[in-house]
């Protein structure tokens, strides 16, 4: 069989070759390695948090964190529930990251929420609106289950579905947008949105910013990187332009 070929890349992170296949292995500096590990699930407490993957549709997961609400506490207790999308350029990163399950589980416990953190379809594979179907999927499993049509043992009996959030990182944080505004024209009832948090957003311009201009780069993450990432993850014929990267207007 003839070797394939690499046809496009984004340097350590992603390799797209000539016959369709991707591959995502981690090939950057392997001080960083130890953040793209998968953290299996565990439904044992550790420091104070449980997790467990939850299939709601066919082929669509989530990853669910509960923190202990501990001995004594109030039975009937209900906690806000945050959904997160994960960020990498809508073409890298996963809900089991090592650096996801470190920054979630602690939010789990200080902030006394479940946290359900939503495996994206990725790009170039699936472009966009794809990881945005993926997010607001979630949210109606969400409502799903606050109205009692389908049930998931942690979430149905201990959610507080008046008080839930989304939140997202970089690409992530575009999908707190896109989500939130899908969610604005959608009975949600009796689930209702808190709040959005959007962590530094990738919102962006085909014309570089004064910000983009002047700050410094990383070896992890240039300006160019971001620019292949969009252009292998937003829909054919978009540009960064759009109302997805640029949702203010060009």
């Amino acid at each position: 069989a003839p070797e394939r070929r690499v046809v496009d890349e984004v340097s350590g992170w992603l390799r797209v070759y000539d016959d369709g296949s991707v591959d995502r292995s981690w090939v950057g500096p392997p001080e960083a390695k130890f953040m793209v590990e998968p953290v299996p699930a565990h439904e044992e407490f550790i420091e104070g948090v449980a997790t467990r993957d939850v299939e709601f549709r066919s082929g669509s997961r989530v990853r669910v964190y509960m923190p202990d609400t501990g001995i004594g506490s109030d039975p009937n207790e209900k906690l806000p529930v945050i959904l997160h999308f994960q960020g990498g350029g809508f073409c890298i990163s996963q809900a089991d990251w090592f650096m996801y399950y470190a920054v979630y589980t602690k939010l789990a416990r200080l902030a006394r929420a479940i946290v359900v953190s939503v495996y994206l379809r990725l790009a170039p594979e699936n472009r966009l609106p794809a990881a945005i179907d993926d997010g607001f999927s979630a949210l109606l499993w969400l409502t799903s289950l606050g109205r009692g049509e389908a049930h998931e043992s942690w979430v149905s009996n201990k959610a507080d579905f008046n008080r839930v959030f989304l939140i997202g990182d970089s690409s992530g944080g575009n999908l707190v947008h896109e989500v939130a505004s899908r969610a604005g024209k959608t009975d949600l009832s009796p689930l209702k949105l808190a709040g959005s948090i959007p962590i530094h957003p990738g919102i962006c311009r085909v014309t570089r910013s004064r910000s983009e201009l002047e700050m410094p780069q990383t070896p992890f993450l240039t300006l160019d990187m971001v620019d292949k990432f969009l252009s292998l993850g937003l829909p054919i014929g978009s540009t960064k332009d759009g109302p997805i990267t640029c949702p203010m207007g060009p």
